[in-house]
């Protein structure tokens, strides 16, 4: 996973000055470290926010990122007050509100954490009178819906990453359910040695389009597109043939998006 990441980074880091004259799109993105997030200087940054950059530009507009909570981005997708984001796909509560892009450029991991001494999560049954810690606006593609209806599985909240990761140092869950390259990126205590993960599902970064803009369809062509052509060019990877979930624990609900 680690060199996927690091090898989209080294081909879209630089990019083309925006031009005033074409028309502004509105993206949003949220607090996913490495793959987006806002910077010290309070700009959009990040692996997924440099490639839909220089993707958005390719395809003739400037980009004007827009920093929100994910709560806010479901609201927004739907309401159509925003135009695309670099979302993942397979998000239930969306389903009817976005169009997703062909492209999928990066894979995600989504992995229950656990102090070393804690058994491997093998099975999503194995929670069952377990504590799991969950990221607070999360829904890991609908997945924390099923578990909160789940009577053996008790579920705590944390604010952010760090604050999932501290709790769990700390006993106050069993697993802490959280994507892998975010935690990564702030694996930097030496305390933190103890956390290993066991992998849950692999998702898909992908551009999500709002429906409520009419010319979505139009979008999604226009950079899959201008995808296509950088790519050609060797500016970016090599478009990802369209896949279901690489892995996926045993135990997974059979209803929620593969």
């Amino acid at each position: 996973m680690a060199t996927v990441v690091v090898g989209v980074a080294l081909m879209v880091t630089g990019g083309v000055q925006a031009d005033e004259s074409r028309p502004v799109l509105r993206i949003a993105y949220a607090e996913f470290p490495p793959i987006e997030y806002r910077d010290a200087d309070g700009e959009a940054a990040g692996l997924f926010v440099e490639l839909t950059r220089k993707v958005a530009e390719e395809a003739g507009y400037t980009p004007d990122f827009l920093y929100l909570p994910v709560g806010r981005i479901y609201l927004y997708m739907k309401t159509g007050e925003i135009d695309v984001w670099p979302g993942m796909t397979g998000i239930p509560s969306l389903r009817e509100d976005v169009l997703e892009s062909w492209v999928r450029p990066i894979p995600v991991q989504l992995s229950a954490w656990y102090v070393e001494g804690t058994p491997p999560l093998a099975h999503l049954d194995d929670l069952r009178g377990k504590t799991l810690i969950v990221i607070g606006g999360y829904t890991y593609g609908g997945l924390l819906q099923k578990l909160q209806i789940h009577e053996e599985v008790r579920i705590s909240e944390a604010p952010h990453h760090r604050a999932g990761i501290d709790m769990l140092k700390r006993q106050r869950g069993d697993y802490l359910l959280d994507y892998r390259e975010p935690v990564l990126d702030i694996l930097n205590q030496p305390s933190d040695r103890v956390l290993r993960d066991s992998e849950v599902r692999t998702r898909h970064a992908a551009w999500l389009y709002s429906l409520a803009n009419p010319r979505a369809s139009l979008l999604r062509e226009e950079f899959d597109d201008a995808y296509q052509r950088l790519a050609e060019r060797g500016e970016v990877p090599p478009a990802r043939e369209l896949e279901k979930g690489v892995f996926i624990i045993p135990g997974f609900p059979e209803d929620l998006p593969r």
